[in-house]
């Protein structure tokens, strides 16, 4: 069986939704954070390198979401306010429709967790350097870090960043915590509602073939 817009299947009842990229990014950044995460405070090298990885990964997906394949591409999942808003009553009413690819609530989702760990990468490249804050003429006077001696800072150089800065990047990167925690719900939700297991289908790529009444 062959789909004019997602490409072939391997079976009558399964089709190719997530290409080999987008599933390679969305493991890689889970792995990439939790190392972030993990590593805060105690490995500074490890956490600066998974850091960057962060902001490779979301980066990358930010092009991928123009060109990319079609259930990967931005145009194709990320809706209006109104649209979202009608999801999320049809949830609450248990009437919500099968999408193929990422559900309304899911792109909204999709969006902040890529605002999130833009926000957290940059701030975090800022404190690894004070000469960078310098670049951004109106940021010091909202967020500049204060520089600390501490001989046995990871930093580098016995200098430790504290102050709004600091702040700053911990506050998203605890937000990221709530958003993953949410994003994972949606996920076990719609897993369940739609009786399809949508980890997995980001592991192999495939999801059930759409039913009628399903979005594609």
């Amino acid at each position: 069986m062959t789909d004019n817009v997602s490409g072939p299947t391997k079976s009558a009842a399964t089709l190719r939704v997530w290409d080999p990229l987008v599933r390679v990014f969305h493991w890689g950044l889970v792995a990439a954070f939790a190392t972030a995460w993990l590593t805060a405070d105690e490995v500074q090298p490890v956490h600066e390198v998974a850091g960057y990885t962060v902001a490779g990964l979301v980066a990358f997906r930010l092009i991928w979401g123009f060109v990319g394949s079609r259930y990967a591409r931005f145009a194709q999942f990320v809706k209006g306010p109104g649209a979202t808003l009608d999801y999320l009553g049809s949830m609450l009413r248990g009437k919500e429709r099968r999408y193929l690819g990422h559900n309304p609530a899911g792109a909204a989702m999709i969006v902040a967790l890529l605002l999130s760990l833009s926000g957290t990468a940059f701030t975090g490249w800022l404190m690894a350097e004070p000469d960078r804050v310098a670049m951004l003429p109106a940021l010091p006077q909202i967020v500049a870090p204060a520089w600390a001696d501490d001989d046995g800072d990871a930093y580098g150089e016995g200098r430790e960043v504290e102050g709004p800065l600091k702040e700053v990047h911990e506050t998203l990167a605890n937000l990221m915590l709530l958003l993953v925690a949410a994003h994972v719900g949606g996920v076990v939700l719609a897993s369940i509602r739609h009786r399809e297991n949508l980890a997995r289908a980001m592991i192999t790529g495939d999801k059930r073939a759409p039913e009628p009444g399903d979005i594609v």
